[in-house]
């Protein structure tokens, strides 16, 4: 089994996570730009977790075989307040950076006049980039949020097969795939999806454009639920090439188009042997633009 997390806050992960993925079969992460769990009250301090993601953290999976990407995005929760705008300024000469293959994460929170305002001007900046789009849909009124979020993609201009819209559930799928966008599932242990209502949801909508992460964040999560959501396909009667099209072929057909993504395995790298490389003189990071 081969897989392509798209969407994994590996910054909350320790390294015996990164271990249990590489044996899981994860090769390759996508991280989204998101809000760490506090108000940030600076520019600033977006643009050193910027730096770090580019950085610290591609060089941190590097060392466990693990290729490590990035979107860049203010998040839709910070959108909300007005010491985070500043940075809508800052995100273009990001998104010029190695390693980032989408704007996200992008959408709605609650819903607000602010969160349409961020959410449109970023969608420019992702034509601008010539970048796909990573959306969240907010936790509440997610069937509302989802059929603005679709009107806002639409008015934008935005081809919807750059588009993945993330977070769904068997309330708002249909409509995601029937607008052309790409439809995300985050699998968690208790709360939004799980292995058993996606395998559902498969055999109901087929694997074209279906996108399935762990997300793996800060709450009670877990980094393997790719891997397991495979298993659960498996042992449904799925075949190994439907799982390889859902863990790996749709997630790199849809970060493929930012013409950034890098799927070679990691130089150097050896399953068992520890580390040695120091950060400054990694391979991975030698002449990228970070």
């Amino acid at each position: 089994m081969r897989i392509l997390d798209p969407h994994i806050h590996m910054t909350s992960r320790t390294t015996d996570d990164y271990e249990a993925m590489y044996a899981a079969g994860v090769r390759v992460v996508v991280e989204p730009a998101f809000w760490l769990g506090q108000p940030r009250t600076s520019v600033g301090s977006f643009c050193d977790y910027f730096d770090a993601l580019l950085g610290w953290e591609r060089f941190r999976a590097a060392q466990f075989g693990i290729r490590h990407h990035a979107t860049i995005a203010l998040n839709p929760k910070e959108a909300n307040d007005p010491r985070c705008r500043a940075v809508l300024d800052e995100i273009p000469r990001y998104l010029l950076k190695d390693g980032v293959v989408a704007v996200g994460e992008v959408g709605y929170d609650s819903m607000t006049p602010a969160e349409d305002e961020v959410f449109a001007a970023q969608l420019q900046l992702a034509l601008d980039a010539d970048l796909p789009v990573l959306v969240h849909t907010p936790h509440r009124d997610k069937l509302a949020g989802t059929r603005r979020t679709l009107d806002v993609v639409r008015e934008s201009g935005l081809p919807p097969e750059r588009v993945l819209v993330d977070h769904l559930n068997e309330t708002n799928v249909a409509m995601v795939r029937d607008a052309g966008c790409w439809a995300g599932f985050s699998i968690y242990p208790d709360t939004k999806m799980d292995e058993g209502r996606m395998v559902a949801l498969l055999r109901e909508h087929g694997t074209e454009r279906m996108i399935v992460n762990s997300a793996a964040d800060w709450g009670r999560s877990d980094p393997l639920k790719t891997a397991r959501t495979g298993r659960a396909m498996l042992a449904d009667g799925y075949t190994h090439g439907d799982v390889d099209q859902v863990l790996w072929r749709n997630p790199v057909a849809f970060y493929e188009q930012s013409g950034n993504l890098v799927l070679d395995p990691v130089p150097g790298f050896v399953p068992g042997e520890a580390a040695s490389a120091t950060f400054e003189g990694s391979s991975v990071l030698r002449g990228a633009r970070v």
